[in-house]
């Protein structure tokens, strides 16, 4: 089983609004496991988690995409205007043991 922690600094006042978007795009997918905002550390963090079996499982994701064009599109609405909500981000995968 993998982790995947979608990491993102948020310009200051866009955490909450952020978060709210990934829950509303990622409603119904199975693979969400939780939204979060920082309550310690750095400020104005999100973070979402999702979990997959593998990596092979984690790449096939993406082609739901791909294939389905209406939920991409839905996908696309929802997060309209999301890139202008943060500074940074990055990506950590994490395997348990």
């Amino acid at each position: 089983m993998i982790f995947v922690h979608d990491i993102f600094v948020c310009k200051p006042g866009n955490a909450s609004k952020l978060a709210k978007k990934f829950k509303e795009a990622m409603t119904g997918q199975e693979e969400l496991v939780h939204v979060m905002t920082d309550l310690t550390g750095q400020y104005n963090r999100v973070i979402m988690v999702t979990k997959y079996a593998n990596l092979t499982a984690y790449e096939k994701s993406w082609e739901k995409y791909k294939e389905n064009p209406e939920l991409a599109k839905k996908m696309e609405e929802t997060m309209q205007g999301y890139q202008e909500m943060y500074l940074t981000g990055s990506r950590e995968i994490y395997q348990t043991s």
